[in-house]
């Protein structure tokens, strides 16, 4: 499910990919809700993780093992079992089937690529998040903020090593921030590349002042759209437009000259690879702030499909007593 990325290795041949309902990694989706049973380590299943509870799921044949319980479909919770003790019982019992995998191989069509953009031409996010993914190594790891960047980062394809963050229990607007702060301070070894909206940003801006003052070596792509662009595919209105900030400005009277900061605006892709080339290679010692500026209507279509899902559950009427 998408909060567990990074827990198995995505170079795995059998790694399929990340389900989560109508949003899931092709053909993933597919596979799981065909199955015969599911199994879950610790799930949580709520209005975000379940896309407004619209899962294709039956409960009768699902076994949710949390820590320290498991429950078996719509009968008996088993307590006082710790989740490591059941998974390694389980396994000495499991028989092998590879008929799931099978039938996900009849069924893959690989990906393709988005339209290269002409010369100039504004930047697209998809174009973005390309880049990014060649960016990835080893020595990296990938912190996403809430909002597209869920979406955009949760198709990314990990190499061995790499690390990656992501929230969405609550679902908190600039949680990333702080966590690219905490991250990197306790990863020294990695480079941290986080991807924010401008929303987002606005919250917990602050945080880069102590990212120079421990003087980390994060690349922030900020991305700025003009406005709360998931709130707005949820439920729109004039609250989720923002005041656009000038934000390489912002990072730079936090900078004061103090530490190593280098910061950017791009508009086309020719101005991203160029500022790529420069955080990873001229300024790979420094705290590298790209503000990406992109329309306001550029989004995922995984969001636009989770949005209208949400909004239908957040907007249901109450359930009567």
């Amino acid at each position: 499910m998408p909060s567990a990325k990074g827990l198995v290795p995505e170079q795995h041949p059998h790694f399929i990919g990340t389900y989560w309902g109508a949003v899931s990694t092709a053909f993933c989706a597919e596979i799981v809700e065909s199955a015969d049973a599911y199994l879950f380590a610790g799930p949580i299943f709520n209005d975000y993780s379940s896309v407004g509870y619209s899962l294709l799921l039956k409960k009768e044949k699902a076994i949710i093992v949390q820590p320290d319980r498991v429950v078996i479909a719509n009968g008996p919770a088993f307590g006082c079992i710790l989740m490591k003790d059941f998974l390694k019982a389980l396994a000495k019992r499991l028989k092998r089937n590879i008929t799931a995998y099978e039938n996900y191989h009849r069924i893959y069509v690989p990906e393709g690529h988005p339209l290269k953009c002409e010369p100039k031409e504004a930047l697209r996010v998809n174009i973005l998040f390309e880049h990014i993914q060649k960016m990835l190594s080893g020595d990296t790891a990938v912190i996403a903020e809430t909002g597209d960047s869920w979406f955009n980062c949760q198709k990314l394809k990990l190499p061995e090593g790499c690390g990656y963050e992501f929230q969405m229990q609550y679902g908190s607007i600039g949680w990333s921030v702080g966590a690219t702060l905490g991250y990197a301070q306790a990863a020294p070894d990695k480079r941290v590349i986080a991807c924010i909206g401008d929303g987002s940003f606005q919250v917990t801006a602050q945080d880069v002042s102590t990212m120079l003052r421990c003087e980390q070596k994060t690349i922030i792509f900020l991305i700025n759209n003009g406005g709360y662009t998931i709130e707005v595919e949820i439920h729109d209105g004039p609250y989720n437009v923002i005041k656009n900030w000038n934000y390489t400005g912002l990072v730079d009277a936090i900078h004061n000259g103090e530490g190593k900061c280098w910061t950017t605006k791009v508009r086309c892709e020719e101005e991203l690879i160029e500022a790529i080339e420069t955080a990873t290679g001229a300024k790979k010692d420094c705290l590298c702030f790209i503000e990406v500026i992109v329309h306001k209507d550029d989004t995922s279509k995984e969001l636009l499909e989770w949005g209208s899902r949400v909004s239908a559950a957040n907007s249901r009427p109450p359930n009567p007593q």
